[in-house]
């Protein structure tokens, strides 16, 4: 008995060793049995020619049709230049569209410089609170990691724009332009980020030292005054109040000049209706976690008292009814996406046929949604406009319309055009005024939300 155990575990250790753990030349001769003369006349195409431009299907009919059954009023395409800040825009184009109503002035657009400095310093405090907060764990640890890996960034999400809206008000454009600084963030951001890096560490050196808390937020107030100079330097100080009128279509003043702060501007502009912080739910197609579960991630804020990201996790079928309701009522919607998937960007269209990549490159890519959200294959990357839909005799989806932020000339005319096969694959978030949402929806709101950490898949910001 014992001999047969022993020839057994010989045999093992021979199966195992001829399965190989490492590519030896015998492998490596395997491997190059697979080339063959049509796959070295195709890799000359490949190596010399965008892989997308070769992989595009043609003549695409879906390309096509732009038309819709129910869209909204667009105000005019903004361009979000060299910079992170969809999220931002996208916010700011659904309360265009309401102050455009209230104020009687067609294609306002708001100041993107004001609330994002106001965006930087608020990220800057969170963070350095945060490493006050963290102050007795191990500078390795994941959270310390994770922080010291994302001192602040120029993304965002909608509860950002809600919570800064409420609390800095809004500006109108001509109030507080954009700087070369704001439509190319990434160089600042790269200097901003070192120098919180370094304040951190100081936070955690003073608290090894044996400093009180109220020593490190006496120091982290300090030297938020270094952050907030830099701030101005790149953007611009904000105004405190400021006189404004609005115009007609022909750029003509409908009124006189009045003096507004933000918040009152804000408050004439878009009303006090709606509260952004309350009133609107944000939704989640996420195949990865159970459905009609609310979530909550720790850290995705966008200030220290602010709301992290909660949503509700639901099947498309849901979402399509509630984001169908809002754009029959003329209402748009806050929505994000991964953009890059699929995209046509010389007609903006989103098509899961436009591409054939698997011919092209001999293989298949087969994982479905929720494999891809496991694999940090695929996450929402991008925030746009949720602005059209197009339905079919039945009441479904053919096609969803959105605004985007990349300029007028992108696209078709500014706007990108989804197939709904397409909005089911890489549709992650959209954000949905009570009202619109059914009260057996609306419900499972009133659960404990679930927590994540921060640097859960989903964390991915609308950049």
């Amino acid at each position: 008995m014992m001999r047969h155990s022993l020839t057994t575990m010989l045999l093992l250790c021979t199966a195992s060793l001829s399965a190989q753990s490492e590519i030896t030349p015998q492998v490596l001769g395997q491997l190059r049995q697979q080339t063959n003369a049509a796959q070295r006349g195709l890799a000359g195409a490949i190596q010399n020619t965008p892989i997308k431009k070769m992989a595009l299907k043609p003549n695409n009919p879906n390309a096509l049709d732009t038309y819709f059954s129910h869209e909204t009023l667009n105000e005019g395409i903004t361009d979000q230049k060299s910079s992170g800040r969809c999220w931002m825009f996208t916010g700011f184009n659904v309360l265009r569209h309401k102050a455009a109503k209230r104020l009687g002035q067609p294609g306002i657009t708001f100041s993107q410089c004001h609330l994002f400095f106001y965006d930087q310093l608020e990220k800057a405090n969170l963070f350095l609170q945060s490493i006050i907060d963290t102050r007795k764990e191990a500078i390795d640890s994941r959270q310390v990691v994770w922080l010291m890996q994302h001192p602040l960034s120029d993304g965002g999400t909608y509860t950002g724009v809600a919570d800064l809206v409420t609390k800095y008000g809004l500006v109108p454009t001509e109030v507080m332009a954009e700087t070369y600084v704001s439509n190319n963030t990434d160089e600042f951001n790269g200097h901003l980020k070192r120098k919180l890096r370094e304040i951190a560490i100081n936070l955690r050196e003073q608290a090894a030292a044996g400093k009180s808390v109220k020593q490190l937020e006496a120091y982290k107030t300090e030297q938020l005054k270094t952050v907030y100079s830099m701030l101005t330097l790149a953007y611009g100080e904000p105004v405190q109040s400021f006189m404004w009128a609005p115009r007609d279509k022909n750029g003509r003043h409908t009124s006189a000049p009045k003096e507004y702060t933000p918040l009152s501007f804000y408050a004439e502009a878009c009303g006090t209706d709606d509260n952004l912080q309350t009133d609107y739910v944000m939704l989640m197609n996420d195949p990865s976690r159970p459905y009609n579960k609310v979530y909550e991630i720790d850290m995705d804020r966008h200030t220290y008292e602010g709301h992290n990201w909660l949503y509700l996790n639901l099947p498309m079928e849901d979402i399509n009814e509630v984001a169908i309701a809002s754009l029959k009522d003329s209402t748009q919607m806050y929505f994000s996406c991964d953009v890059g998937k699929q995209l046509n960007r010389d007609n903006g269209l989103l098509d899961v046929n436009n591409y054939d990549y698997s011919s092209l490159l001999g293989t298949t890519f087969g994982m479905n949604k929720k494999q891809r959200i496991q694999t940090l294959d695929s996450g929402s990357s991008h925030a746009m406009t949720l602005a059209g839909v197009d339905l079919d005799d039945k009441g479904q989806p053919k096609k969803w319309k959105v605004e985007n932020s990349w300029g007028p000339t992108y696209g078709h005319k500014g706007f990108l055009i989804m197939t709904d096969e397409w909005f089911r694959e890489y549709m992650f978030r959209v954000v949905v005024n009570k009202k619109y949402i059914p009260q057996r929806i609306l419900s499972m709101m009133n659960q404990k939300p679930i927590p994540l950490p921060a640097w859960d898949p989903m964390f991915l910001a609308d950049e």
